[in-house]
């Protein structure tokens, strides 16, 4: 019913900049809030940032003042521009939304994730 399309992982040095974006389609009615998690390998799944559909964010203590949210022009759009990377964020970035479908039920969505590693 809705599908979440991620992009923009991929493999950086230390202190460098990338900038992941996940799309969402299919039957939606409205988006509460979008976020991005991350899971790193032997770690349980934790929030990096969200972003309600009126623009309040929210972030992980150990990405504030480097990872910025952003809903893009497109409702549907929302973005992570993560700059002064280390290697701790080195992890598979998941887009999750909170969605109301055009039936009127409310359910939260995944996306495949996106492998993001930063080396030293």
């Amino acid at each position: 019913q809705v599908q979440l399309v991620e992009s923009g992982g991929g493999l950086v040095q230390a202190g460098g900049s990338l900038r992941l974006s996940c799309t969402a389609s299919g039957s939606i009615f409205s988006i509460n809030a979008m976020g991005w998690y991350r899971q790193a390998p032997g770690k349980q799944r934790e929030l990096v940032a969200t972003i309600t559909s009126g623009g309040i964010t929210n972030y992980a203590d150990s990405v504030k003042g480097r990872f910025t949210i952003y809903r893009g022009n497109a409702e549907n759009t929302v973005y992570l521009q993560m700059n002064s990377l280390k290697p701790e964020d080195t992890a598979v970035y998941y887009c999750n939304a909170d969605v109301i479908i055009v039936s009127g039920y409310k359910y939260d969505y995944w996306g495949q994730g996106t492998q993001v590693t930063v080396s030293s």
